[in-house]
């Protein structure tokens, strides 16, 4: 039986896991995610401004999780992992965009528009 000598510590991905790297990207996730809060609660924003900042900030917490927590880079130590995240967002993006069309369009024909608003208010009413 061979014995192993190889130390586990010299492993690539061992090596990237240091608490500061972890604690500065929680921190920045927060932050970001409580500016996004912030917008969302006090409708300082137009709706859809608050919509489109909240989806940038969203992007930028992914991206520094993405860095610091995940340790994603271009080393290639990490390139598969990389890889496989640039080939998982676009899909991820359409997945969520097309919930969101088959909802909005869902909405559209199911909700009960009130009598002021729907398109037979303006028929006289029906005599008996």
């Amino acid at each position: 039986m061979t014995e192993h000598t190889q130390n586990p510590l010299d492993h690539p991905e061992v090596q990237l896991a240091n608490g500061r790297a972890y604690l500065v990207g929680f921190i920045f996730s927060m932050l970001l995610m409580t500016a996004g809060l912030w917008l969302a609660v006090t409708h300082i924003m137009a709706p859809f401004g608050t919509v489109l900042v909240t989806s940038i900030l969203a992007g930028m917490v992914v991206i520094i999780q993405g860095y610091f927590i995940l340790h994603m880079d271009i080393s290639h130590a990490q390139m598969w992992h990389t890889v496989a995240m640039v080939l998982f967002l676009p899909l991820f993006v359409v997945t969520i965009g097309l919930t969101a069309w088959m909802f909005h369009g869902l909405y559209q024909r199911t909700m009960i528009m009130p009598p002021a608003t729907s398109s037979m208010a303006h028929m006289p009413p029906m005599s008996h």
